[in-house]
């Protein structure tokens, strides 16, 4: 199945949901995929998907200070990556005032402190080759925001500007960047995955109360195909100019496209005092 355009893909958290939708859709395309898991017993089931091309990795993506070595052993073995997919990451619940201090730090850790330190792990190489591709899995909560979820927004809203200005370093070094930013797609992400913050100000009572018990009974009915974001994945990278951003599903659409007109109206209606604080030419 292999061919001549095979890739070495590094893709992060390929256990379940969508990075084992990505790895599998990369394996079955003929691609070499470095998957990282955190279990000996995922480790095991990821190389048997495809003997000799699918590459277990075991690595948290908040141990920082293992992933250069990690990343470097793995290349000996499957080669130089070519295509990061930057997916490993949680989502956290729970209203801000409720939620401390260390499920922020812990949320930045997975979502953006890991992406960026494995970004840096393979930047090198793909510096001195003179091509790749890095694509990292944000939301469209990057983009659009819901009561609930601040910490998770915020890391997503972060990794996104990372992934923007990080692309305009390095294009005229032939390397591309990549938001990929789904929607709610048919995985744990709001279910077994979701680290919930316990309910403790009866204030957000109307605000909290309705979103989780929505949250929860729609986990494992959500609308988006992970099969299908894999099939989308794999066409950016072999896009000869791919995006800088591409949102996935019809749900991700509709919600920007509320954003984005409420942006247009709310500048345009406070466009004169936005004007009034320059110098007078």
């Amino acid at each position: 199945m292999a061919s001549i355009t095979a890739k070495t893909f590094l893709i992060t958290g390929v256990s379940s949901g969508l990075g084992r939708a990505f790895a599998e859709a990369a394996l079955n395309a003929g691609h070499r995929v470095i998957g990282t898991v955190r279990k000996e017993e995922d480790a095991d089931t990821f190389a048997a998907l495809a003997a000799g091309r699918a590459h277990p990795l075991i690595l948290d993506v908040t141990d920082f200070a293992a992933i250069p070595g990690a990343v470097a052993e793995a290349e000996l073995h499957a080669g130089p990556v070519e295509v990061l997919v930057n997916n490993a990451g949680y989502g956290h619940e729970g209203a801000l005032e409720e939620s401390s201090m260390g499920d922020l730090q812990r949320q930045f850790a997975a979502n953006v402190y890991g992406p960026v330190a494995m970004m840096k792990a393979v930047l090198p190489g793909m510096r001195k080759r003179g091509s790749g591709h890095i694509i990292n899995v944000t939301s469209m909560g990057g983009f659009i925001t819901m009561p609930g979820i601040s910490f998770y927004c915020g890391s997503k809203f972060a990794l996104e500007g990372i992934s923007e200005a990080l692309g305009k370093e390095v294009a005229a070094l032939g390397i591309r960047v990549t938001a990929l930013a789904p929607g709610q797609f048919r995985t744990d992400w709001a279910g077994r995955s979701m680290d919930r913050t316990p309910r403790s100000i009866s204030d957000y009572d109307a605000v909290m109360d309705p979103i989780r018990a929505a949250r929860q009974a729609k986990s494992g009915n959500q609308p988006g195909d992970p099969a299908k974001a894999a099939q989308a994945l794999l066409a950016i990278v072999d896009a000869e100019t791919p995006p800088i951003r591409l949102f996935l599903g019809t749900d991700a659409l509709g919600v920007v496209d509320q954003k984005l007109g409420a942006m247009t109206a709310e500048i345009a209606a406070w466009d004169a005092l936005s004007r009034s604080t320059s110098f007078a030419s």
